[in-house]
């Protein structure tokens, strides 16, 4: 996705894993983005804070000139 904004990454299709955790509530992570990862209390709460982290991991990748990778998806594998 050549000249993509954060916007435009943040607004694909990424598969959302939720496993309640016993000690922090909810762990949450993107499999498809590679270490965005968090937790939260509620499930609401860790849906918002992965998006977070989604945002700073494509803001980095894009800064700094690395592939991001596309959900599954969109990529027919």
């Amino acid at each position: 996705m050549k000249d993509k904004t954060i916007d435009d990454y943040m607004a694909l299709p990424y598969k959302i894993l939720i496993i309640p955790d016993e000690d922090c509530g909810y762990f949450i992570q993107l499999p498809e983005l590679p270490g965005c990862m968090s937790q939260g209390d509620t499930i609401e709460e860790a849906v918002e804070m992965i998006r977070d982290a989604q945002r700073l991991i494509i803001e980095y990748l894009l800064e700094s000139k690395q592939n991001i990778s596309l959900p599954e998806s969109m990529t027919g594998v």
